[in-house]
């Protein structure tokens, strides 16, 4: 159909609306962590024992803090694009596999692993033309 065939003009237009509702909810779900302080932090690092990593939780978790509210800002912003994309797929993975060991499965995974998907296809697209990386 002819109106499809037009909308394809529009990709850098879906890019920025991906990136701004993307970063706009990871954010929403950082900024919250990165404020929670040390406690909070160490509570979210010691996720990583998932896979076997056991020493300085709360490193760890200010780093996940870190890569979804300061990430989801320069996601939104298009700044350092495919960095910040295989920081959350990292982040996302770890997450999924959280919810997976806790007996959850897929179901209580699904969320993380479809956000993996998008972060990880998004390091192969780019930010398009409407972001700071291509300015």
């Amino acid at each position: 159909m002819a109106i499809f065939d037009t909308l394809g003009k529009y990709r850098n237009t879906g890019l920025l609306i991906l990136r701004l509702g993307l970063g706009a909810m990871m954010m929403f779900h950082g900024f919250p962590k990165i404020m929670g302080g040390p406690d909070k932090w160490a509570g979210l690092g010691g996720s990583m024992s998932v896979i076997g990593i056991n020493f300085i939780p709360a490193f760890w978790g200010f780093m996940a803090a870190i890569a979804e509210g300061l990430g989801g800002f320069l996601l939104l912003l298009g700044l350092f694009f495919r960095p910040v994309n295989m920081l959350l797929v990292f982040t996302m993975i770890i997450a999924a596999l959280v919810h997976i060991n806790k007996g959850e499965g897929i179901m209580g995974a699904s969320h993380a692993i479809e956000l993996g998907i998008v972060f990880f296809g998004l390091i192969f697209i780019g930010p398009g033309k409407y972001s700071v990386d291509k300015k």
